[in-house]
This record gives structure tokens, C-alpha cells and sequence, in this order.
């Protein structure tokens, strides 16, 4: 999504973007959220971000797309978008399928990653000619993994409450189907926000730390730089209806200063007939005619 798209990329992703325990009370709760967010770097506007996430009694989707445009276009640009739909089973959210689409300066990446009993196989479905030198996965990395979106939608343990301090506290194994790397989230304070449009109250602030792991530049001095912060915030907010937590605002230093992505809206409203409107994407069989990478594991 932006020039370094090994990097910043990986950042924007871990916004909407797990594999986490929950209480029963998430398989029978309903919501939708609508958040806008607005992109800045060193208090600089670059671009938005558009989020949509359905949460019915068994199922769940959402989707995001963005541009990074604007004042930094000669640093940061592209556009992209995601989409994630899964299941709820046994008090937990299971991503069943993951795609994403981003142009930038290579050209177009398309991938597609498809999760099942624990297992992930990514579909590459187009990629740019130009090619880095990325570091290594193996087939360790790619299981009891959860995608972008699905990791940041934080199921609190009713048990202690939606919005208490334990609620930050996991460690968030991800696979966007070419990179690979955990985001370990500890509490660091509680907060409020007000918002003109939508949610305003307390919010959890969590603490995280990126654990790159694999499907990177081994060269990325923003990575190795990112990584090596402990300064990082997610604030998260609740969706009405569910207890389920969603990010509000995401801080995040990097080389040429602070990147915070922050919602302008964040209206989330309870629903009792999500589970007849959502739409799940079409799962691609084996004979898709596109040149493909999958990896799987028995």
C-alpha cells in the first residue's frame, strides 16, 4: 500500500488486524460497525481508510480499503483493500477465508488465503514482475494463524468485562498470505474519546509490540526499526451489541515520524438479522484457472 510496501504495509494492516478464547455470550450477540479513519504521518494527512464489519450469531465478515495519497504521494502511495469472513465456533472467531488487493508502484498483488482446522493455504493470484528477496516461511509459520481483519476485532471475556485491562492481553499470530509476524498486545492504561461521529466513552489502550517473522525485505530498515518499539498503541473501542472490541486509533512511530491512523466515525449499532443479510465471498475450488502458490500441511 505504500512505497515501502514490506513495511508501512504490514502497519496499516495490523490495524484491521484473532485466534483468541471468548465467552459464550459472542455466539449469540449481534452488531455492525462503520468507521471511517484518516491517515497521518508526522501530523501530516496521506490518506483514508474505510471499514465495514457485520457480526451475526455464527458468522461474521468485514472489509476495509484505503489510499494513501495527498502532500506525501512522492513517499507513500497506493491503494488497496481487504476482506475477511469466518465462523464462530466454540466461543471463537475462525477466519475461514482472506483476501486482499493492493497497487502501489511494483504494480498489482492479489492474494488469497483459505483457513481451515487450523491450516492456511495462500493462493497468489497475481503479483508485480519486480521481485525482492524476502525472508524464508515455513510450515510452522502457517498454522493456528489468523488474518489482518480478524485479529484486530478483540473478543473480550465477559467473565471481566468488556473493557477491562485483561481484555489486552494476547499475543496475535498473523498471516496475510505473504507475511508473516505476531503482535503482542499489553495493557497499558484506559482513556476516552470523543467522536462527532459515533462512539464516545472510555477505550482500552493496548501496548504492541511487531514481531516480524517472516515474508520480508531482510534489508527493511523500517521494519527492524519498527520492531525495536515499545511505543506503539491500539485504542479500542466497543461494538454496540456484541463483546467485541474494534480499534479506534492506532499509534506507530517510524523512520519519518508518527503515523497514526484514527477514526473520524466509528458508529456501531446492534442488529437482530445480521446472520440473513451477510454476504461471504465465494471460496475459489482447485481448478482456478489462475496460476497459484498453496501451501498445506497434514
Amino acid at each position: 500500500m505504500f512505497k515501502n510496501r514490506t513495511a508501512i504495509t504490514t502497519i496499516l494492516a495490523a490495524f484491521f488486524p484473532a485466534v483468541i478464547s471468548i465467552s459464550g455470550i459472542l455466539a449469540h450477540a449481534q452488531g455492525r460497525l462503520e468507521a471511517q479513519y484518516g491517515i497521518t504521518m508526522a501530523g501530516v494527512p496521506i490518506g483514508n481508510i474505510v471499514w465495514h464489519v457485520e457480526i451475526g450469531n455464527n458468522f461474521y465478515a468485514t472489509s476495509a480499503n484505503g489510499k494513501a495519497s495527498r502532500v506525501l504521494s512522492v513517499l507513500i502511495s497506493g491503494e488497496g483493500s481487504v476482506t475477511t469472513s469466518g465462523k464462530i465456533e466454540n466461543a471463537q472467531m475462525a477466519p475461514t477465508y482472506f483476501s486482499s488487493s493492493f497497487f502501489d508502484e511494483d504494480g498489482k498483488t492479489e492474494l488469497q488465503v483459505i483457513f481451515a482446522a487450523g491450516i492456511s493455504k495462500e493462493l497468489i493470484i497475481q503479483e508485480p514482475l519486480k521481485k525482492h528477496k524476502l525472508i524464508p516461511l515455513d510450515d510452522v509459520d502457517r498454522r493456528g494463524v489468523t488474518d489482518p481483519l480478524s485479529a484486530m476485532l478483540i473478543s473480550a471475556n465477559a467473565r471481566d468485562g468488556v473493557m477491562e485491562s485483561a481484555n489486552c492481553n494476547h499475543m496475535l499470530p498473523i498471516f496475510d498470505g505473504r507475511r508473516r509476524y505476531n503482535l503482542v498486545l499489553t495493557y497499558k492504561r484506559m482513556d476516552n474519546v470523543k467522536n462527532e461521529h459515533g462512539y464516545s466513552g472510555p477505550i482500552l489502550v493496548c501496548g504492541a509490540i511487531l514481531q516480524p517473522i517472516g515474508g520480508y525485505r531482510a534489508d527493511s530498515m523500517i521494519v527492524k526499526y519498527v520492531a525495536s518499539k515499545s511505543d506503539i498503541e491500539f485504542w479500542f473501542a466497543p461494538i454496540t451489541g456484541t463483546s467485541v472490541l474494534a480499534p479506534i486509533r492506532m499509534i506507530v512511530p517510524t523512520l519519518i515520524g508518527m503515523l497514526k491512523i484514527q477514526a473520524d466515525r466509528f458508529e456501531a449499532v446492534a442488529s437482530s438479522a445480521l446472520d440473513s443479510t451477510l454476504s461471504f465471498p465465494k471460496i475459489p475450488s482447485g481448478s482456478d484457472s489462475h496460476r497459484k502458490t498453496e501451501s498445506s500441511h497434514h
